[in-house]
């Protein structure tokens, strides 16, 4: 009788391989071949779910935005549970943040995964939708957060939206510092600096 293979785990199984080939070689070698062995799959059996190397990649990156987007959402509502300004909102919105950084093996992969595929995609035209489209939903996140951190009638549209920015700015560099220098920017340090920068924008005129 004919082994029954479940198409989806079987695209998670050469998604998971795309990441570890990635996360330790770079996205360069993430080839049709190389994603095969790296899966124990014949290059038959990966284009069976993927036409080319685009289709796989896309897809890839598809995969890492899905996931961690999926977690900044089940964060931000764990945050619309708590009052603005209370310890249990900060941890929370810590929490949250934390989300984007490698604070852990699985979060520092799909970190490297991301940051790969961003780069990609400015000579990769065929990645520049799903690095728009990552940066826009993981943007709307950050805002609603700041929203929550700073509206008051006191808050012009224009204060909110540099202050999204700088957050976002702030994680990124967070999360570039970690990876190439994981033994300076720990963890701890990560969480130092975000716990420093909600400081900040608790003590700004009018908080």
């Amino acid at each position: 009788m004919p082994k029954i293979v479940d198409p989806e785990a079987r695209r998670a199984d050469v998604v998971e391989a795309v990441f570890r080939i990635i996360a330790v070689d770079g996205l360069e070698r993430a080839s049709l071949r190389e994603v095969a062995d790296e899966a124990g799959l014949a290059v038959g059996s990966v284009r069976h779910y993927f036409a080319g190397s685009e289709e796989l990649l896309t897809y890839s990156f598809a995969a890492v935005v899905d996931r961690v987007v999926l977690r900044l959402t089940e964060a931000l509502a764990r945050t619309r549970e708590m009052a603005p300004g209370t310890r249990e909102h900060h941890d929370a919105v810590l929490t949250l943040l934390g989300e984007l950084l490698p604070l852990d093996e699985r979060r520092a992969l799909e970190a490297c995964v991301w940051m790969a595929f961003k780069n990609a995609a400015r000579i990769r035209p065929f990645l520049a939708a799903e690095a728009d489209r990552s940066h826009r939903q993981v943007a709307a996140v950050i805002g609603q957060v700041i929203t929550a951190l700073l509206t008051d009638d006191g808050d012009a549209q224009e204060i909110l939206v540099v202050e999204a920015e700088r957050l976002l700015a702030t994680l990124d560099g967070l999360c570039m510092h970690a990876l190439l220098q994981p033994d300076w920017m720990t963890a701890g340090m990560c969480r130092d600096v975000l716990e420093r920068h909600l400081a900040d924008l608790a003590a700004a005129p009018g908080r």
